[in-house]
C-alpha cells in the first residue's frame, strides 16, 4: 500500500537545437523553473531529448513556450506512466 505517495510520470521531450552540455544545463533549468516539482531532470544534446519525472502531466504548450524562449524547439512530448 502507498500512503500519500503519488505516482510519478516519466516525461520525455524531443527537443531540437541543443548542441552542447551548456545547452543541456539551460534546458534543465527551464524545466525546473517551469515545473518546480520536476525530479531527476536530465537532458542529452546527442539524443535531442530531455527526460524528467513529475506527479503532474505538464501542459505541452506552456512547456513549448518556455523552451522556445531560450532558443530551442519542443518537437514532441511523451508521457509514460
Amino acid at each position: 500500500m502507498m500512503f500519500g505517495k503519488k505516482e510519478l510520470n516519466t516525461i520525455v521531450l524531443q527537443v531540437e537545437g541543443m548542441a552542447c552540455p551548456m545547452c543541456e544545463a539551460h534546458m534543465n533549468d527551464v524545466i525546473r523553473k517551469t515545473y518546480p516539482d520536476a525530479k531527476k531532470v536530465k537532458s542529452s544534446h546527442k539524443k535531442g531529448e530531455t527526460v524528467f519525472l513529475s506527479e503532474e502531466i505538464p501542459d505541452e504548450e506552456k512547456l513549448g513556450n518556455a523552451i522556445e524562449k531560450i532558443g530551442y524547439e519542443l518537437k514532441a512530448m511523451t508521457v509514460k506512466k
